[in-house]
């Protein structure tokens, strides 16, 4: 087991295509499964190993972003307020690592075609049309999700894994507005659940990759430039989301999602997406990374 430290198994601007695509959508509502599944078909599958790096680095990009609101939630871990959505985080997250783990043991796999992708991409623009509409008024709402929000975001987060194509972040963020959380305060919290749910399906899928040799003839320039573009891009994309949800619905996010299922449905009707074909090799990050 070894990483190739003299040269490179990828042109580096196709690392760096990647690690845009990967921070650019893994936390906006938009699915990156999608964008991902595009850039295979023209690119092919760049392999699990780069797979799960790129999806670090997105990760490490929110840890950034958040880390005086993480320190404030350890550090005052005890006061009634922070250990209440402490706990809450811990719900959702706890809900998530236990239906994954019983899908795992069920035998749930990822489809193999891209209509179910489609169908989420789809689902996910739909959700988003009738939850945030205009006159919805999510501007407003409580502070912080429910108990109830919090249980529901953490099997929005395993839908997240069933339907790819869904997007994990705009799951979370519609369910949490649904049961009367404000747009702002859903969104943070989408993020901060991400971080160890994320992290930990990261890790599970690191070490399987690595116990299967993934990492074998990986160019280490490939990991660490696809890492460090994944998480500058992320970090953008996400206070540039932060500052638009407080002015703005997802509805422009809904419209764009439905020019995707087009292009989606455009790949499966001309024959692309069948096993073999379009169908990444390695597992696509809206999947993967919720498994605990």
């Amino acid at each position: 087991m070894f990483l190739l430290l003299s040269e490179t198994s990828l042109p580096w601007w196709l690392t760096v295509i990647y690690g845009i695509i990967e921070g650019i959508t893994e936390f906006l509502p938009i699915s990156s499964t999608g964008h991902l599944l595009i850039a295979q078909y023209f690119w092919g599958s760049q392999g699990e190993a780069f797979t799960v790096i790129i999806q670090a680095g997105a990760i490490l990009a929110v840890v950034f972003i958040y880390w005086k609101r993480l320190l404030d939630l350890v550090l005052n871990a005890t006061k009634p307020d922070q250990l209440r959505y402490n706990l809450k985080l811990a719900l959702a997250f706890g809900v998530t690592a236990v239906c994954g783990l019983v899908l795992k043991k069920m035998g749930w796999e990822l489809p193999e075609t891209l209509l179910p992708v489609i169908l989420s991409v789809a689902g996910g623009a739909v959700a988003i049309f009738i939850v945030d509409r205009p006159k919805a008024h999510h501007d407003r709402g409580d502070e912080e999700p429910s108990w109830n929000a919090a249980f529901w975001i953490g099997l929005a987060q395993v839908m997240a894994m069933v339907f790819p194509g869904l997007s994990r972040s705009g799951a979370t963020i519609i369910i949490a507005m649904l049961c009367g959380t404000r747009r702002t305060a859903a969104t943070e919290f989408s993020f901060l659940v991400s971080i160890p749910t994320m992290f930990a399906a990261s890790a599970k899928e690191g070490y399987d990759a690595y116990q299967e040799d993934q990492f074998t003839g990986v160019g280490i320039f490939d990991l660490a430039l696809g890492f460090v573009v994944s998480m500058i891009v992320a970090f953008v994309a996400v206070k540039w989301l932060l500052g638009f949800v407080r002015g703005h619905n997802f509805i422009p996010f809904a419209w764009y999602r439905i020019v995707l299922a087009l292009v989606l449905t455009i790949f499966l009707v001309t024959g692309v997406g069948h096993k073999g074909e379009a169908t990444p090799a390695a597992p696509i990050p809206e999947s993967s990374k919720i498994s605990p």
